[in-house]
């Protein structure tokens, strides 16, 4: 299959969209696909192209064992609701071109996703136009986020582009996203129940798997032989709702044994530095490379996973899959029913809940798995027996592309 990759976000970047993306398309060359991508320069977590990246020009690479397009894009350094749309915008504006190249290349599926939800106009217009099938995936629900976080504000304006949004999305040959309750609210948007496919998050369990010993970053950092390890790890953005791990923190500097990490980049890092001032115990590192990911999510004793009330169920944290595959629990701010509330706590039984933006039921939960190894060892057995179990990255990729070539035969007639 021809099959043309579409967004903002890919390969190197080593979180969020881009890495999924990126392994996603690689995996498909891998597998004697003919693969496109056009998309930006690497820019995120950290709103900064990437050193080797230009923002303000087009270049062509082959990466992964394919083609990447990238194309010019506005990175605002703190970005804030009207700087995001306008960053997004110069992307859907400046990639618009890109797009249209591929006419001659005659592509069997255009493959878009959300974010930027600004592009799915033109990749469904060119499939439309082009005879390919069109393949929306929604990583997250931008347009919903954007205003339940107060990052666009409007009544009127809401229900103007949520109508846009419906409009769009039915007309789409497949639309994807990566939990139940996601696929509930395309459906609640309009999508045709049989067009929708879970299309989850992945995780590599053989890269990512429990260490056989401490971890090297354990000596790197010069932490105690009886500390335990306290680690967030991802993006540092406004749907994490980061300040809770400063409140949290506090509520336990009186324990010495209690070591807090906090690894990764983006808007949100500066303020949680400043919340953290005068802990000792805390610590601060960028995000890690990507060869050294497992000793990185193999130094927590505990991994925290905050989330934003007003964010349940736009959003399905990402990092979640790399956490339930190193094997450690996991304490996560989510209400019971929500989706995140429901793998951490129910299908994984990985870890333990408490509701969001409440740091007095963290630091309590917290506290009760630094008492408790046994327990702790106990819920990362279980998230890993279920990252092996419904996350493995080859047996979800597999199904996907299985879904691909059952929709590109559709389109074709029957000998």
């Amino acid at each position: 299959m021809k099959i043309l990759v579409y967004g903002i976000n890919f390969a190197p970047e080593l979180s969020g969209t881009g890495k999924y993306v990126g392994e996603m398309a690689a995996w498909l060359s891998a597998s004697k696909h003919d693969v496109r991508v056009v998309t930006a320069s690497p820019y995120y977590p950290d709103w900064k192209v990437a050193q080797g990246y230009k923002a303000g020009s087009y270049q062509q690479e082959r990466r992964l064992g394919l083609t990447v397009f990238r194309c010019p894009l506005w990175v605002p350094a703190k970005p804030t609701g009207l700087k995001r749309l306008l960053h997004l915008a110069t992307f859907a504006a400046s990639s618009l071109p890109v797009l249209l190249a591929q006419w001659r290349w005659k592509p069997d599926v255009v493959w878009v996703v959300e974010p930027p939800f600004m592009c799915a106009p033109a990749a469904l217009v060119f499939a439309r136009l082009r005879g390919a099938a069109s393949w929306l995936h929604v990583q997250d629900y931008e347009v919903d986020a954007a205003f339940d976080l107060g990052l666009i504000k409007g009544a009127l304006l809401r229900r103007w582009v949520e109508a846009a949004e419906r409009w769009l999305m039915h007309r789409f040959s497949r639309v994807s996203t990566i939990s139940g309750r996601m696929l509930a609210r395309a459906q609640a948007k309009g999508v045709d129940p049989t067009l929708l496919v879970s299309f989850p998050n992945w995780v590599d369990i053989s890269g990512i798997a429990p260490l056989a010993g401490p971890s090297p970053y354990r000596e790197e950092l010069g932490l105690p032989t009886d500390a335990v390890v306290v680690q967030y790890s991802g993006n540092m953005g406004n749907k994490q709702g980061l300040e809770i791990l400063a409140d949290v923190a506090r509520r336990l500097a009186d324990d010495p044994q209690v070591h807090f990490v906090f690894g990764g980049n983006g808007s949100g890092r500066a303020d949680l530095e400043a919340r953290c001032a005068g802990l000792p115990q805390v610590r601060f590192l960028d995000l890690q490379p990507l060869e050294r990911l497992n000793d990185w999510l193999g130094l927590a004793d505990v991994h925290l996973l905050p989330q934003r009330a007003d964010a349940a169920d736009l959003v399905m944290p990402s990092k979640l899959t790399g956490m339930l595959a190193s094997g450690r629990p996991v304490l996560a701010t989510a209400h019971p029913q929500t989706e995140l509330g429901r793998v951490v706590a129910h299908d994984a039984e990985c870890g333990v809940v408490v509701p969001p933006e409440d740091p007095a039921a963290m630091a309590d939960a917290l506290r009760q798995l630094v008492a408790d190894p046994a327990r702790r060892a106990a819920l990362g057995a279980n998230g890993r027996r279920y990252a092996e179990r419904e996350l493995n990255r080859d047996v979800i990729l597999a199904r996907f592309e299985a879904q691909l070539k059952a929709l590109v035969a559709e389109g074709k007639p029957q000998p």
